[in-house]
């Protein structure tokens, strides 16, 4: 995966934040890695409407996503263009302000912490830090 995206335009994320939902995601995904399994169980909302916003961000250059056996991780792929990496990285620090927002956080956290009582992560790899992967 490379760092910024080339065709992120203002135009485009724009309109990919203008859904509760991708704004869901993205606050979840910033500064780590997370399967779309933990999304489904955070999110509360089926795999199909998960997966058509993950697919939204990723059209719009926002998200990059990778494969890991059966499972598909994602995380942020900043802008190439200051302006719109500025304007996303506002964004991101307004969402984490927000209560609803921290609380997503906290039940993904919750959740990394203890995938066991989440039956449906059973053997789901843990959401990983964006500074431990570049460590590795």
């Amino acid at each position: 995966m490379s760092g910024a995206h080339p065709s992120t335009t203002l135009a485009g994320l724009f309109a990919a934040l203008a859904d509760p939902t991708r704004l869901r995601l993205l606050n979840l995904m910033a500064g780590r890695e997370v399967c779309v399994c933990y999304f489904v169980e955070i999110l509360r909302q089926g795999q199909p409407k998960i997966s058509r916003h993950l697919a939204y961000l990723r059209k719009a250059g926002l998200v990059e996503a990778r494969r890991e056996g059966k499972w598909m991780h994602y995380r942020i792929s900043p802008p190439a263009d200051a302006g719109t990496n500025a304007i996303l990285a506002a964004v991101l620090a307004s969402l984490g302000k927000d209560k609803r927002m921290q609380a997503d956080v906290a039940r993904l956290d919750r959740a990394c912490c203890a995938p066991q009582k989440l039956v449906a992560l059973e053997g789901a790899p843990r959401p990983a830090s964006l500074a431990t992967m570049r460590e590795s």
